[in-house]
């Protein structure tokens, strides 16, 4: 399979090794090689099976726009443009193109959004208070991270609750820490994932480019994560 990854970034590089390590032919564009998109002319992108997104929430628009215009076939990584979201699948739905995205392409944060909805319908009626509490490298642009609104998302779907607090840490080099905490007068639970490194994240997203490659439409990988 011909796949096009766009960002060089740490974890950008990390999915252009994984997919070559699965045997893929990879193509890599870091941003000054793909300014407003400009490298991603029909043409060019036709020559790829699948393309990979990890970028940043300004240049993920544009890639988007350029790329599913074409029918393309594209997996976001990058998070913080979701109020594009229905703009962007309407479009991949026009244009008759694949889409899938996902705030997280770990198999075991995925796991842990299904933990949580647990939690959340089972604790609703017992006086639990739900919090979160994210923690990620300095550089991480988006505050809170996309998981962290995810989490939020999942509890407050289960629990019947308006709105779960998320606390967001930026330190060091941290690759990713979520903590739900579910907490009355009597006792806590505490929901925890933490990432070692940035590969789980890299290899769940070349694993949905292998599944997106053979389809079209629109997919959010928390939904389908378990078919690949």
């Amino acid at each position: 399979m011909r796949i096009l990854v766009l960002g060089m970034g740490k974890t950008g590089k990390l999915v252009a090794q994984v997919a070559a390590e699965r045997g893929h032919s990879v193509n890599v564009l870091d941003a000054k090689e793909n300014a407003d998109a400009s490298a991603l002319t029909p043409p060019f992108v036709a020559g790829f099976d699948v393309v990979i997104d990890f970028t940043t929430p300004e240049a993920v628009i544009q890639n988007m726009r350029a790329c599913l215009a074409t029918g393309a076939k594209m997996v976001i990584g990058t998070t913080g443009w979701y109020d594009k979201l229905p703009d962007m699948r309407g479009l991949a739905e026009r244009k008759q193109a694949g889409m899938l995205y996902g705030t997280n392409f770990s198999v075991g944060v995925q796991v842990m959004l299904q933990i949580a909805a647990t939690m959340g319908n089972a604790l609703k009626k017992a006086g639990y208070q739900f919090s979160i509490e994210e923690t990620h490298h300095v550089s991480k642009l988006d505050s809170p991270s996309g998981t962290a609104i995810s989490l939020a998302k999942v509890v407050e779907a289960a629990s019947a609750l308006p709105r779960v607090p998320i606390e967001s840490k930026r330190e060091g080099d941290v690759m990713g820490m979520h903590t739900l905490e579910a907490r009355s007068a009597s006792d806590r639970l505490i929901l925890t994932h933490e990432a070692f490194s940035r590969r789980g994240f890299a290899e769940g997203a070349v694993r949905a480019a292998e599944w997106l490659s053979s389809r079209t439409g629109c997919y959010d990988f928390q939904h389908v994560y378990t078919e690949m």
